[in-house]
């Protein structure tokens, strides 16, 4: 799949491209299949079926000249699950079930769950490590709001993607409403965390809706215990606006912090085992004196820079030992604690269990 951006072009002159593309690809064993247009941000993503990327880009290079900005490889599996099967495609424009054009952008919703317990036997630590049933009453909402489940091999959260804002909001808000009310009635001793974004399928990445599911996960990192965070962009194209919500529960991350966020998460889980990983080199790094870091991610998170990255290191870490590939010591280090006992202390508060029973 490619990514171009053309701001004002009509749909007209896409499909012209289009079948100009479509009467030079023979030349180079390539079918272009579909594309999706957003008129507002003016990207348009093109569907490809070719020997090798080089090959595709011939194709446009020849037909009209306008190469992509990037060009990615795409599972056909994933290419369904989150753009759906047997769309409806009229002269190569993809179009949804009310006759509208698809604009290819889809929403992006994180679930983390976390039990908060202390825990001893056995059993115990099994709940801990798999919470069947709240993960069981999460697949169930996401289904119910016609959302799919997507493979997730770098951590434990639960991800979704929907076809539609105002469906992705509503399971959110509902998972929400169910969650509470299990803790509230029947005692789950869990908290959880949810982010919701809306995101494009190719950007400037390196693998597909890699920035809005790295986005969602980071909205999920910096909500509050128990508390949905959005993007702003998803609060303006859902019925967030006609919701009558609680703002601690439901919050809002303004456009203006995205790209700040990103600078901070990327300086910190880059540099997560050196000395480089302090407030005074994030400052530095990002650019920002130490008392306006210490402001901004405190108002953000509601956390101070030492504690955000200490729950950063810690949400790390609680997925290397689970995958059980390296001991204690080993997950330690390579979050930046040179004190084993120290960490497992660290660990134990904010998780309910010391590490090594996990393992």
């Amino acid at each position: 799949m490619d990514y171009h951006i053309f701001p004002g072009i009509s749909v007209e002159e896409v499909k012209a491209a289009h079948m100009t593309d479509k009467a030079t690809q023979e030349r180079y064993g390539v079918k272009y299949h579909q594309f999706w247009v957003n008129k507002d941000t003016g990207s348009i993503f093109c569907l490809i079926e070719g020997p090798n990327p080089e090959a595709c880009i011939k194709v446009h290079e020849e037909a009209h000249g306008n190469v992509a900005c990037n060009i990615i490889e795409v599972e056909p599996g994933l290419i369904n699950l989150f753009m759906g099967e047997n769309p409806r495609v009229q002269n190569g424009i993809v179009y949804v079930q009310n006759g509208e054009i698809d604009t290819g952008f889809r929403f992006i919703m994180v679930l983390d769950i976390v039990v908060n317990t202390s825990l001893s036997t056995h059993s115990e630590i099994e709940k801990f490590i798999f919470p069947k049933k709240p993960r069981k009453e999460a697949i169930k909402i996401i289904q119910k709001f016609q959302g799919e489940l997507i493979e997730n091999l770098s951590d434990d959260s639960i991800i979704a993607v929907f076809m539609d804002a105002d469906q992705s909001l509503k399971c959110a808000l509902n998972t929400q409403e169910v969650f509470t009310k299990r803790l509230q009635e029947e005692g789950w001793e869990i908290s959880f965390k949810i982010g919701l974004t809306e995101g494009q399928p190719v950007t400037m990445a390196d693998s597909f809706f890699k920035d809005s599911i790295d986005y969602a996960k980071r909205l999920s990192l910096i909500a509050n215990e128990n508390q949905i965070l959005l993007s702003h962009c998803l609060k303006k194209t859902s019925s967030f606006q006609n919701q009558n919500l609680d703002q601690k529960q439901v919050k809002v991350l303004e456009e203006k912090h995205r790209a700040f966020i990103g600078d901070f998460c990327d300086y910190a889980e880059s540099n997560l085992a050196t000395e480089k990983l302090s407030v005074k080199s994030l400052s530095r790094e990002i650019g920002l004196s130490r008392p306006q870091l210490y402001r901004k991610i405190k108002f953000i998170t509601g956390r101070s820079p030492k504690m955000f990255i200490r729950d950063l290191k810690l949400r790390i870490a609680f997925n290397l030992i689970k995958d059980n590939k390296l001991n204690v010591s080993q997950v330690a280090y390579e979050v930046g604690y040179d004190d084993p006992s120290y960490f497992s202390k660290c660990f134990t508060q904010k998780f309910g269990i010391s590490p090594s029973k996990v393992i």
